[in-house]
């Protein structure tokens, strides 16, 4: 496994990150509350993790309504001291945990949801917390100082955001500078070969100021695996059979992308010793130093292999130009 700080913090994590959003749950929506990975499983899999060398979970207290962070923190409780102690926990706030539940980052309803992350993990200090969407309603200065005071306060080290574009970030840091707070110190946006034009631009913006950043969906909902072929039925419980709407774009353009996948397979073949296209997707993310680590949610033992392969392969810079270009800019 590799470590790495992120942005200007002495927050130590992993690069490769637990994404716990099926644990209790398929990620935010309420309707699926309850799907997902139950306790059991979800035990099992935290337990993988560790045996790999991840020591950066992260949750969102919508994440099955509440349940993913239920489940970690009773994993935790068990947990002797030693792997206790080494592992950083991330959470984020936005979405409705129930039907009839508010959403939204201000200052009131931050200050409530921390508390309940802060208990349902059995923790007094969660080490980075997020904005898990942004919130046009509420004014970035009351989001961002809120955030600040839970700094001071002691009930989080560091904040940052996910889902924010290249507009919003710029004008939170300018914001930060003009009241004398801290800022994000790093971005948790989706970005995988399917999809990285968008991830890029703020990516540079992080790098620019020295923020971390934390790619989510590496493997684009399970696209760059290989498992959505034409003329096939999607698996049972997969992305496509309970959230397929973020997919649209890719549905679209598959034939391009079936292309891609396939001569994939052949650069691996040539040049990295046969291994799995959803293993090279995740080096090629990992290949670039500005990226602090990649989040993955395996749902099976078997789905942490890509990692161990990943981990182990280098791409250079004409590798990483020419798998970026088998794909088009969706």
């Amino acid at each position: 496994m590799q470590y790495q700080k992120i942005g200007n913090t002495d927050i130590e994590i992993s690069r490769v990150i637990l994404g716990c959003g099926n644990f209790g749950g398929i990620g935010s929506i309420p309707s699926l509350f309850g799907q997902g990975e139950n306790e059991e499983q979800a035990h099992e899999i935290l337990d993988a993790a560790v045996r790999l060398g991840i020591t950066t979970f992260d949750t969102a207290d919508g994440y099955g309504g509440g349940r993913s962070e239920t489940y970690i923190g009773n994993w935790l409780n068990k947990c002797d001291e030693k792997v206790r102690s080494n592992i950083v926990l991330s959470s984020k706030t936005y979405n409705p945990m129930f039907i009839g539940d508010s959403k939204g980052l201000s200052k009131e309803r931050i200050s409530k949801k921390i508390d309940g992350t802060l208990h349902r993990l059995g923790i007094k200090q969660l080490d980075m917390y997020l904005s898990h969407e942004m919130d046009n309603e509420t004014p970035l200065e009351e989001t961002l100082s809120c955030f600040n005071e839970l700094q001071k306060s002691g009930k989080i080290r560091a904040y940052g955001a996910s889902n924010i574009d290249c507009e919003q970030l710029e004008k939170s840091i300018s914001i930060c500078e003009n009241l004398n707070l801290n800022r994000y110190e790093w971005v948790q946006n989706s970005m995988s070969l399917l999809n990285y034009s968008e991830a890029e631009k703020v990516l540079q913006i992080c790098s620019k100021y020295g923020l971390g950043f934390t790619p989510y969906s590496p493997l684009a909902g399970g696209w760059l695996t290989g498992k959505y072929q034409q003329g096939l039925d999607y698996e049972r419980g997969s992305r496509m059979t309970l959230r397929p709407e973020p997919y649209g774009n890719f549905v679209r353009h598959q034939d391009s992308i079936s292309d891609g996948l396939n001569s994939m397979r052949k650069i691996s073949k040539e040049r990295f010793g046969n291994i799995s296209i959803a293993g090279l997707s995740l080096a090629w993310l990992l290949s670039d130093r500005r990226i602090t680590g990649i989040i993955i949610g395996p749902r099976k033992s078997e789905h942490f292999e890509p990692i161990h392969e990943a981990l182990n392969t280098r791409l250079n810079e004409t590798d990483r130009i020419d798998l970026a270009n088998l794909f088009p800019l969706l």
